[in-house]
């Protein structure tokens, strides 16, 4: 949203030279097309000595936009990941790192997250691991942790446990005391199940339900699952694991967000002539008017309508605001109703006049959702969304092409000083 805040018609922006008919939706997409040598010269340039232009005085704002929860590890989100891909390709990962975290503590964190990679890499395809890559570098399934880290939380867990299992509203954390709770568990109240558990594979979904919270890839982990999965394969019980991790991260959880603006306003008074203002926005007024004729309600020009039917024109004016009133209800859609809704939307900007584009586009992104009702209607041009489809995996692997290059160029950087 936030990469087309400062393109607004008359100010800079090309909207008022008319935009050539290309995919508005993806112009961001090419500043991953920039050559490697231009890259490299963005990240050794060195601001110019010669002062032919006076610096500027305003000073550089950064903004990190940082979750309310700590960092998760990235094992977990892998194996969130993976969990997606199938239920067994996640316990087949989880027992190839039953023990990864020991390598946490001797290899750097770059060493570590390319371990992670390399075991996930048994069971997904290339082109998988690059989603892995993304998923990992936008932090995509840290959610996903945190809420099991908070159902954790809710238990609550035993003092001073890294890991511990929950048998029918008992908790234990010693692996010896495992089978006293499961001799009378089917007498206390069965546990609540969730959607994104993560089951133990097996052909009984009966018996005693054993919850296990811990850290993938910890030595308690190892010890708890060892009995746990040797249980579940004999179906004596339905083996559940949900991730806890006992001493989370001291550093926040930053996200790569989207939409954040950061507007710093002056405040001082400023001695403006009344009667220019209200000039000004009495023929702003005037043109929003035109404007508004010109632009379509549910499929009806009623600027058209009024030209050839000017005896009509109050009746006209309260249909028109009937429907504009029914449009802005925010009524739910069904599931089948949202999954083409972008491309709807592309295809809505890209059927308005050139001159009209970028201000269809910033209304959608700004009022959608209620917009949203009115663009399920809009039919998908299938040309179009092809393209987009297309475009959308060349530019997938021009960031990581980019994002890979800069990160080599970083760290070489760093090693020559």
């Amino acid at each position: 949203m936030a990469m087309w805040a400062g393109h607004t018609p008359g100010r800079g922006g090309r909207a008022g030279l008319g935009v050539p008919r290309a995919p508005l939706l993806l112009m961001a997409g090419w500043a991953l097309l920039l050559p490697p040598a231009l890259l490299l010269a963005l990240l050794y340039a060195r601001p110019c000595p010669c002062g032919t232009a006076p610096a500027s005085s305003s000073q550089p704002v950064t903004a990190r936009l940082a979750a309310k929860w700590p960092a998760t590890p990235l094992l977990l989100e892998a194996s969130e990941f993976i969990a997606e891909e199938g239920n067994e390709k996640f316990w087949q990962f989880l027992e190839t790192v039953r023990e990864l975290t020991v390598y946490k503590q001797g290899d750097s964190e770059y060493s570590y997250y390319n371990l992670i990679l390399k075991k996930a890499g048994q069971f997904l395809s290339n082109l998988q691991i690059n989603l892995l890559k993304f998923a990992l570098s936008t932090r995509a399934y840290s959610p996903t942790v945190q809420m099991f880290q908070q159902i954790a939380a809710d238990e609550p867990p035993p003092e001073g446990c890294s890991a511990f299992v929950v048998i029918h509203e008992k908790h234990t954390c010693k692996t010896n005391e495992i089978k006293k709770l499961l001799k009378k568990a089917t007498k206390r109240p069965r546990p609540y199940l969730f959607k994104g558990d993560h089951k133990f594979p097996a052909l009984k979904e009966e018996g005693p339900v054993v919850i296990l919270y811990a850290e993938m890839g910890t030595k308690d982990f190892v010890k708890f699952h060892k009995i746990l999965s040797e249980k579940a394969q004999k179906e004596e019980i339905v083996y559940v694991l949900r991730h806890y991790v006992q001493k989370p991260n001291s550093r926040k959880m930053y996200l790569s967000g989207y939409g954040v603006e950061l507007a710093i306003k002056s405040t001082e008074y400023k001695a403006v002539d009344d009667m220019e203002v209200k000039g000004a926005n009495e023929t702003k007024e005037e043109e929003d008017e035109e404007e508004e004729e010109e632009s379509d309600v549910q499929g009806f020009l009623f600027g058209k309508l009024k030209r050839m039917h000017p005896d009509l024109k109050n009746n006209l004016m309260e249909f028109k605001k009937h429907l504009i009133e029914t449009t802005n209800n925010m009524e739910p859609l069904k599931v089948w109703e949202m999954q083409d809704l972008s491309f709807q939307a592309a295809t809505r900007i890209m059927s308005a006049p050139v001159y009209d584009a970028l201000k269809v586009m910033k209304d959608i992104a700004q009022n959608f959702p209620i917009r949203a009702r009115s663009l399920t209607r809009v039919p998908v041009d299938k040309k179009m969304q092809n393209e987009i489809e297309e475009n959308q995996k060349v530019c997938f692997y021009f960031l990581r092409w980019t994002f890979e290059l800069l990160l080599f160029c970083c760290f070489w950087r760093l090693f020559l000083l």
